[in-house]
């Protein structure tokens, strides 16, 4: 208990999934969190459970004007930053041939550019309150670092925010500036995302089992990941990729994907 103690995070795509996980371990924590996602309704539980050291905001992580009111709210209300986590996401299944370039710019656009500009606004959110350092934790995926055919869109954009987080740390290192930046690959997850992914993906293959493998994860896995990078813990960490996916990615087999057209 006690881990992020005093601590002021913002988690985005919090209403499900890995960021409801997030956020509640964060909360547990001893951190204040502003939880924000396009989906407001579903954010309305936090307020009953933590009352004032839980803030919600809807929030388009692709849109710059809504960045800039999410930080405006958290300092006016918080006065700090201390943690973001880019979580935000989406999914939409699909090889290179089969991926529209309208889905493809979406999905660029929910985790690219909302990482872009999540970034873009903490720095100096966090540079110029509290003791001027902070932790920026930005979810990519081990589809940034294997190859995964149907998903090609979410994996070209999780390996722009893997790039990202190295770019944005060499930059924080460089000057001294006590701001770092981490990135977490998990694995496959079972989250109603994923989930709903396996299930087209499925369908369109015409395949009862596209995945095989490891077993699918926890939200919870992830989220004790975030803490500690949240935390005072990991003060020495940044710029690194923490893949979460017990053993996937480098267990020879495990991480094919039959896919039959």
């Amino acid at each position: 208990m006690g881990r992020v103690e005093g601590k002021v995070a913002i988690v985005t795509g919090a209403a499900g999934g890995l960021g409801e996980a997030i956020v509640r371990r964060l909360l547990a924590e001893g951190a204040t969190v502003v939880a924000t996602d396009i989906n407001e309704q579903s954010l309305s539980k936090y307020q009953e459970a933590v009352g004032e050291r839980c803030m919600t905001q809807c929030h388009d992580v692709a849109s710059e004007s809504s960045w800039k009111e999410v930080m405006e709210k958290t300092l006016a209300r918080y006065g700090r930053l201390d943690v973001l986590v880019n979580n935000a996401g989406i999914v939409i299944a699909g090889s290179v041939e089969e991926t529209s370039l309208e889905d493809f710019r979406r999905v660029q656009q929910v985790h690219s550019e909302g990482t872009f500009l999540g970034c873009k606004f903490a720095l100096p959110a966090m540079r110029g309150t509290g003791a001027g350092s902070g932790s920026i934790i930005n979810m990519s995926s081990v589809t940034a670092i294997g190859g995964f055919p149907y998903v090609f869109a979410y994996a070209a954009a999780k390996g722009a925010i893997r790039s990202m987080t190295k770019s944005i740390a060499a930059g924080t290192s460089a000057v001294g500036e006590p701001i770092r930046c981490n990135s977490i690959h998990p694995g496959r997850i079972e989250t109603p995302m994923v989930r709903a992914c396996r299930e087209e993906r499925e369908l369109l293959s015409g395949n009862e089992a596209v995945e095989e493998g490891n077993p699918s994860g926890h939200p919870d896995d992830i989220a004790h990941a975030v803490v500690y990078l949240a935390s005072d813990e990991s003060v020495w960490m940044n710029g690194s990729e923490m893949v979460i996916d017990n053993g996937a990615t480098i267990t020879d087999g495990s991480v094919k994907r039959r896919v039959q057209h």
